[in-house]
């Protein structure tokens, strides 16, 4: 659990995304995936539409639902969000918005709702139609299997290449309220969110208002999702959703309520635990790799080189293979276009200082060796420039990152 003030402290609770009070969820199998698995979601609050808020992906080839969602959550309230894993309706043109607006007409009608309330969101292959008619057809079963309890199926249906669900939940208490803030996400590959993160839905009792769910939300991305790199590709489906329930009951909580910083700490720790995961489940990732730079000129230059460092296949097969290569390092820092001082940048990998001041230092490459075989890696660097600082997740790329991506399709 984490400590988020002198007085409220985040507990770790089970639930995921239906761990708030005041929503429902279910995930059932459509055909979409082969096998009967899980590929439908579905995420409802338990009466009218909700104050919400939402980021999407900046690819310009966005998707349809994204073009669709984009357009519903406008208002700052939503009823529902439906999830198809199988297939991406991205490069579909005309007839895949078509089809994303049919899916929140058809599920807008099964709920008795709007289809305004209704974000759409999906994820798979690329420029393949979606074979709407058997999503559509299944959307009155996935409503009946809507249940308290349904967050766990939910979270499994909406895996692609991921090998773990991934959910998090936490309570609070607050002004004599008990609060909790759940959430889902998947994402293993095409990671780079640039504005979110790969597909997630975040759910919260809390009163809410849609500004604060806004402003909640959009910090609590900036420092987690926005900081989670697998490949460097960012997808035409990234989607992170907020929903605010208000079960929690009392007076709602605007972006200037005493009450938000709390609610808005406990949105970001969602957050965060949830992009460590994507980070960790990364295609064919054997190590969890957090790297954090200080000592920049600006927190903007920072977050460049962490990046830099994070993206680069060099160093990301160097941790692969074990081997305390830090010069790879140093040349993602010096392409990174943020102020370098080439002889000033300290680098420590793995717990093991390795350069001081832009030279290498006679380090012990067993104990290199040994560090460097955890299955979380630490690259950390001090520019020694200024007060600026960034941390971003990444993972190893391996031998099965390749194989999973060429065999995508096959």
């Amino acid at each position: 659990m984490t400590d988020t003030s002198d007085t409220h402290t985040l507990v770790s609770v089970p639930g995921g995304v239906t761990a708030a009070a005041g929503f429902l969820a279910s995930g059932i199998p459509a055909g979409l995936k082969p096998a009967g698995a899980l590929d439908i979601a579905l995420v409802v609050a338990d009466g009218p539409p909700v104050p919400a808020a939402a980021v999407f992906t900046t690819n310009s080839v966005a998707a349809a639902p994204v073009l669709v969602s984009r357009r519903h959550i406008a208002s700052g309230f939503a009823r529902a969000v439906v999830i198809n894993a199988g297939n991406a309706n991205a490069c579909t043109g005309a007839q895949g918005v078509v089809d994303a607006e049919q899916t929140a007409r058809v599920l807008a009608d099964v709920l008795g709702a709007e289809p305004g309330d209704m974000i759409v969101s999906s994820t798979g292959v690329i420029g393949v139609p979606l074979p709407v008619e058997m999503l559509v057809a299944a959307l009155p079963r996935a409503a009946e299997s809507l249940s308290a309890g349904g967050g766990d199926r939910a979270a499994h249906a909406i895996m692609t290449t991921d090998t773990v669900a991934k959910q998090h939940a936490v309570r609070i208490q607050l002004a004599g309220r008990t609060v909790t803030v759940g959430g889902m996400a998947k994402g293993s590959g095409m990671i780079k969110p640039n504005m979110a993160t790969m597909l997630s839905v975040i759910t919260t009792d809390a009163p809410l208002t849609s500004a604060a769910c806004d402003a909640a939300l959009r910090t609590a991305v900036d420092t987690t999702f926005n900081c989670v790199t697998v490949d460097s590709d960012t997808s035409t489906n990234d989607m992170v959703v907020l929903l605010a329930s208000g079960a929690a009951g009392g007076a709602a909580i605007g972006p200037q309520s005493p009450e938000f910083a709390a609610v808005a700490s406990a949105v970001h720790e969602v957050a965060g635990v949830l992009a460590i995961m994507v980070a960790r489940d990364g295609e064919g990732a054997t190590k969890l790799v957090t790297v954090t730079v200080n000592g920049a000129s600006t927190d903007a230059d920072a977050r460049l080189a962490a990046f830099a460092v994070a993206d680069s296949p060099l160093v990301k097969t160097a941790i692969f293979g074990r081997d305390a290569n830090w010069g790879r390092v140093a040349m993602a820092l010096g392409k990174c276009g943020c102020a370098i001082d080439a002889d000033a940048f300290d680098i420590t990998f793995a717990g093991v200082e390795v350069c001081r001041g832009g030279a290498g230092l006679t380090f012990d490459e067993e104990l290199a060796l040994s560090a460097l075989s955890a299955d979380e890696v630490a690259v950390d660097i001090d520019l020694h420039l200024g007060a600026g600082r960034a941390r971003v997740w990444t993972c190893d790329l391996t031998y099965d990152y390749v194989r999973i991506n060429g065999e995508y399709r096959s």
